[in-house]
């Protein structure tokens, strides 16, 4: 039990510097972000998302965190990086960015909020605030959370490494079933136990968690219904001859990571076969491409040609991959429209695929390290068909 997922003050310190940095290049105040990614990001608070507001403020002099009355003890609990600012309910008598803008009664400068924010609470900032210079949507902290700090590519490497344990828990589960003679597990079943193994792991393994939501998941589908790319599990259970899709992931200390392999359940026909082939080499040739200096774009521009040269181009669905952090998708967006440049520090999945309708989907994904030297695949199942086949 050496391993620690909870982020320490030193840590967030250092976020709230480089914030500060950021804010007073762009003249910026006091900065405002209410979407719980970027709360778990600027304080270590994890808390289950409702109507109700939780909002991290920080100018150069401090930083608080808006809060519930029913979270008080929750966050105290968590030892947060922030000071609390508390109100009662919601939408309550007294509102609770009335209670945020009284914290800050002389706030006269710039008040910026995060893009992602409602329609509706940019409104609420500017009645809670009606001397401020200014208030404006800010990209500051998206673009921050692009290249994580080393204390995060820890998390995410641990994260990586339960998803391959929940991978191979998956192909074990099915494998005894196979040999004992007994019914096959279904997809329900199989989703349940992989998502409990990765806990346990945990439990075992870690001396302490950061409970989010999602900590632990992912989607199993088999034959015919793996060919739709986000079906969700089933009763029906998996079957001798099928190929299945195990699309698994965890996140420690709030930082995520998911391993996805395709297994055949008994030696794959031609067909299948050929299927594999090209899903195989796309993706080794989409990872091979996440390079530092290069573009996001880039990546799914080659993957993607080489699936439609293979003449699969009525099979092909979506781009190669997507930005991991605080959250499974996030910027950047590995695809043909995003001309983000791939810098060190940056985390993003390869999954190039295809999906033959009516027979199967065959998909890949690892969690990728952009790094200086080149590619880092965090996730490391193996991927080889002679690898892949259960039975």
């Amino acid at each position: 039990m050496t391993f620690h997922q909870v982020l320490g003050a030193d840590f967030y310190a250092k976020v709230h510097a480089d914030i500060r940095k950021r804010m007073a290049a762009a003249d910026i105040d006091l900065l405002l972000l209410d979407s719980n990614d970027d709360v778990i990001y600027t304080t270590g608070f994890s808390h289950y998302t409702t109507e109700r507001p939780v909002v991290f403020a920080i100018t150069q002099d401090g930083a608080w965190l808006l809060i519930p009355e029913l979270e008080r003890a929750h966050a105290a609990h968590q030892n947060i990086a922030a000071e609390p600012i508390v109100y009662f309910e919601f939408p309550g008598i007294d509102k609770p960015f009335n209670v945020l803008g009284r914290a800050f009664p002389d706030m006269k400068g710039t008040v910026a909020y995060s893009h992602a924010i409602s329609l509706a609470r940019v409104s609420q900032i500017e009645a809670a605030f009606p001397n401020a210079r200014a208030c404006k949507p800010t990209s500051l902290i998206q673009q921050m959370r692009l290249i994580k700090y080393p204390e995060e590519i820890v998390l995410h490497r641990e994260a990586a490494r339960i998803s391959d344990e929940m991978v191979k828990a998956g192909v074990n589960l099915i494998a005894d079933a196979m040999a004992s003679g007994d019914t096959l597990p279904s997809e329900i079943e199989i989703e349940s136990f992989v998502s409990r193994h990765a806990m346990k792991i945990m439990h075992a393994d870690h001396a302490d968690l950061m409970l989010v939501q999602g900590l632990a998941s992912g989607l199993v589908y088999s034959g015919a219904r793996s060919a739709f790319p986000h079906g969700m599990p089933t009763g029906n259970p998996v079957k001798r001859g099928e190929s299945i899709i195990l699309s698994l992931g965890c996140r420690v200390g709030g930082r995520a990571a998911e391993s996805e392999r395709t297994l055949f359940i008994g030696e794959p026909t031609k067909e299948q076969e050929g299927h594999y082939a090209v899903a195989y080499e796309a993706q080794r040739m989409a990872t091979a491409a996440l390079i530092a200096g290069h573009t996001c774009a880039s990546a799914d521009n080659l993957a993607l040609a080489y699936i439609r040269d293979s003449g699969m181009s009525e099979y092909l669905l979506h781009r190669v991959g997507h930005g991991m952090g605080v959250m499974f998708h996030e910027p950047p967006w590995v695809e043909a429209g995003d001309e983000t440049i791939l810098e060190p520090g940056m985390v993003t999945s390869s999954e190039p695929a295809i999906f033959v309708p009516g027979f199967a989907g065959y998909r890949i994904a690892d969690t990728v390290l952009i790094a200086a030297d080149g590619p880092d695949s965090m996730t490391k199942y193996p991927r080889a068909i002679d690898q892949v086949v259960i039975g």
